[in-house]
């Protein structure tokens, strides 16, 4: 029976986007610099040539205990979006169908690693499912907490595209060529030529790709002026500006600032940064709202702007939102 790496069993799954891995990534190569030797030639993002094939039998895999070895090991090449479901579970059958056509539609950017809880307890307890559906990604070996529960097809879609601007970072860009990515599933696939994206939004994503982080901020609130209801602008601009205030900080930078200076508003911004990054989001909640009431009123509108943001980044649907929410209104009235 394959073991699963310890990197697994410390996963902290916890219904949000992990974006630490994507602060300080190399800088991308001049316009016009030639690729490194072996280097994919563009990002893996919906209608961009990625890496050569990698055979699979199928784009769906069974994920099981014993050959999740093989999955990690695919996983170096080619991302893996991993499904923990049952057969009982009725969320699961809202998402997993939208998971099958979605890993059709892309036609090999992923592939899609079905585990059944029930069967399979190790990678129950290694992927931390404390409910489902839980949703996971395995990038060169790594797992990327994404979410948990069923999300409608549009939020599925913003989560695989930051998965392929992960991978691209990791160089993780190769295609899945299995015997159901051609066929009728080619005939299906959305004509080239016609973004995957409103043109704003894949700028964005390509300025994110490059780790321009103020472009890409500039062109989603381009987005917002021409429209004040693009609510995935909204979610775009919270997630890049996350990025953009951790660019260039290390974690013991930022923790240790802020064990100096426990009173300091701006290092504790910054570390409750750190924390919704990587997946903690109940203490970047609760760091922010315990500061709260003893700042001056330009403090409190700051972290009521900034917890306002957290949640855009999260998710207006996550079931922490409404309670921290409710303790943010307390506060201010």
């Amino acid at each position: 029976m394959s073991v699963v790496p310890p990197s697994l069993s410390g996963m902290n799954l916890r219904g949000a986007v992990d974006l630490s891995t994507l602060v300080n990534r190399p800088p991308a190569p001049a316009a016009g610099a030639p690729p490194a030797p072996g280097a994919p030639p563009a990002p893996g993002v919906p209608g961009t040539p990625a890496a050569g094939p990698v055979a699979v039998p199928s784009l769906v895999l069974e994920g099981t205990d014993a050959n999740f070895g093989e999955i990690l090991e695919l996983s170096m090449s080619v991302p893996v979006i991993v499904d923990l479901w049952a057969a009982w579970c009725e969320p699961c059958k809202q998402l997993t169908p939208i998971l099958e056509k979605l890993v059709l539609e892309y036609a090999g950017q992923f592939v899609l690693a079905k585990v059944d809880v029930d069967s399979n307890p190790q990678l129950t307890q290694a992927f931390q499912a404390q409910s489902i559906p839980t949703v996971a990604a395995v990038i060169g070996g790594q797992p990327v907490q994404l979410f948990s529960g069923a999300l409608p097809e549009g939020q599925v879609r913003e989560v695989l595209h930051r998965v392929f601007e992960l991978a691209a970072q990791h160089g993780v860009t190769a295609i899945a060529a299995a015997p159901e990515a051609s066929g009728d599933a080619e005939a299906e696939a959305p004509a080239s030529g016609e973004p995957e994206l409103p043109p704003l939004h894949q700028e964005a994503y390509d300025a994110i790709d490059r780790g321009d982080y103020d472009a890409a901020i500039a062109l989603y609130k381009t987005a917002l002026a021409r429209d004040p209801r693009d609510q995935m602008a909204v979610a775009g601009l919270a997630q890049v500006s996350l990025l953009a205030r951790l660019h260039g900080k290390t974690m013991a930078e930022i923790r240790s600032a802020a064990a100096a200076a426990p009173d300091d508003l701006l290092t504790q911004l910054a570390v409750a940064d750190l924390d919704l990054s990587g997946g903690h989001i109940e203490d970047a909640f609760d760091r922010l709202l315990a500061l709260f009431p003893a700042q001056e009123p330009a403090g409190r509108n700051l972290i009521r702007e900034r917890i306002l943001e957290m949640f855009e980044v999260i998710g207006q649907d996550d079931p922490r939102v409404p309670p921290t929410r409710s303790r943010l209104t307390a506060l201010l009235y």
